[in-house]
């Protein structure tokens, strides 16, 4: 029979926690209800206790993570009003002056509506298609494709931009080079890198295309768009790849047209695929090489993001951004 004495001495305090309940129990506390109420930036203090300490760090860990999803998705949020803005004032200035008289409602002025709600139509396409690749989600329609006969016909459909521009495109595809891949999604990156490519050049500057294979370690082919026009500092390598990003470049034109994430979308097709895209350059004013890699066949189960069931529609290769700025 266990007396007084030893009940009061077996009984923990109030800032203690029996043993077998010290998990659940200490865990109870204001910081605790703080964070399941969405303030992920509070830190739990790590007890002395080593497993419950690795169960506290586990907890801070997952909230540190949970709470940078909020900041991007703030930040998201902030950027899409601002790539939505410009079009929609545009629009409703425009409207708005017809309606005043201010304006003369001819083809020319309908024309020019046209143009914005096309940028906003493609703005929607491209937030979506970001949004999928960056969930991992993006539905790819694989076949057997040759990638150089892809890039050789992409060329084409651009060349005319780039001959009013006077910009030379050369193109070295000529062997066939066959990998499983998603043909229009393909298009969608050859029709970005060449865009911009021919947006960083100036007047009789060069733009070459070429595609062959590379057997180690894997068998990739390659892809490479080079260009020697206004270059990209080594710092900014990366951040281009980042949404919404633009490079302000002294004495060139700001951006206009692009949504600044057509490479953030392109890095996602790739990577679907198993594959990447990389930037290099010596620096500004001295061009700049992306490389796109594709497996020649698609990476063991298990080593491909899953991939969503969403719709697919064909990208329209004729809907380069031809802005002033990687986008």
């Amino acid at each position: 029979m266990v007396g007084a004495h030893d009940q009061a001495k077996a009984a923990p305090t109030s800032g203690e926690c029996p043993g077998e309940r010290r998990s659940s129990s200490c865990l109870s506390n204001p910081v605790d209800k703080e964070q399941a109420e969405g303030h992920y930036d509070d830190i739990l203090e790590l007890p002395s206790e080593p497993g419950l300490a690795a169960l506290v760090e586990d907890v801070n860990t997952l909230a540190a993570a949970l709470a940078d999803t909020q900041r991007r998705r703030a930040r998201l949020i902030s950027e899409v009003a601002h790539e939505m803005r410009t079009p929609i004032t545009l629009l409703r200035g425009q409207i708005e002056g017809m309606a005043d008289g201010i304006f003369i409602p001819d083809e020319a002025m309908f024309a020019s509506l046209a143009d914005d709600l096309h940028r906003l139509q493609r703005l929607a396409g491209d937030l979506s298609s970001l949004s999928r690749s960056e969930e991992a989600a993006l539905d790819l329609h694989r076949k057997s494709t040759d990638v150089a006969t892809l890039a050789r016909t992409t060329a084409e459909r651009l060349r005319p931009q780039y001959d009013d521009q006077m910009v030379t495109l050369a193109v070295d595809a000529g062997t066939p080079v066959v990998a499983l891949c998603d043909p229009d999604r393909i298009t969608q990156v050859l029709v970005n890198l060449l865009g911009n490519a021919l947006a960083a050049c100036d007047r009789y500057r060069q733009v070459a295309l070429s595609v062959h294979t590379e057997p180690s370690p894997v068998h990739h082919v390659i892809v490479r768009v080079m260009d020697d026009g206004i270059g990209i500092a080594e710092h900014e390598l990366e951040r281009i790849f980042h949404r919404f990003e633009r490079l302000d470049h002294p004495g060139r034109p700001a951006a206009a047209g692009g949504s600044g994430i057509g490479l953030t979308i392109a890095r996602g097709i790739a990577r679907a695929h198993g594959g990447d895209i990389t930037a290099q350059s010596a620096g500004p004013g001295k061009g700049a090489t992306f490389t796109l890699r594709l497996p020649q066949e698609p990476a063991p189960e298990g080593g491909m993001p899953q991939l969503s069931r969403c719709h697919h529609r064909p990208i329209d290769p004729g809907a380069a951004v031809m802005s002033t700025s990687r986008s």
